[in-house]
C-alpha cells in the first residue's frame, strides 16, 4: 500500500476485515484488552498492553508499511469521556 495515496477510511475497512476474517477467533480469547498493529498488506501483526510496543516491533519487520491499530476485543482503542464499548461477537 503506498503510504502517499493511501485513504484512511479504505485502511480502517481492509484492517477490519482482515481482523474479523482471519484473526478474531485465534485473538480475542487470550488478548483481550490489548493492542493489536496489523499490517494489511501481509496480515502480519503484532499484540501487546502497550500500544506503542506492539506498533514499534511490527515496524521493525515492516518498516515501510502502514498499520490498523485496534483494541482487541472493543470497538474504539482510546476513548474521549465515558468507557470503551465491547465488540459484539
Amino acid at each position: 500500500m503506498d503510504q502517499m495515496t493511501v485513504d484512511p477510511s479504505e485502511l480502517v475497512a481492509r484492517g477490519e476485515a482482515y481482523y474479523d476474517e482471519h484473526l478474531r477467533a485465534s485473538v480475542e480469547p487470550q488478548h483481550t484488552g490489548k493492542f493489536l498493529a496489523l499490517d494489511v498488506e501481509s496480515g502480519d501483526y503484532e499484540v501487546d498492553e502497550d500500544e506503542l510496543a506492539a506498533i514499534h516491533r511490527a515496524r521493525a519487520r515492516h518498516p515501510e508499511s502502514l498499520f490498523y491499530v485496534m483494541r482487541v476485543g472493543f470497538r474504539a482503542a482510546h476513548r474521549l469521556g465515558g468507557g470503551l464499548l465491547r465488540r459484539k461477537p
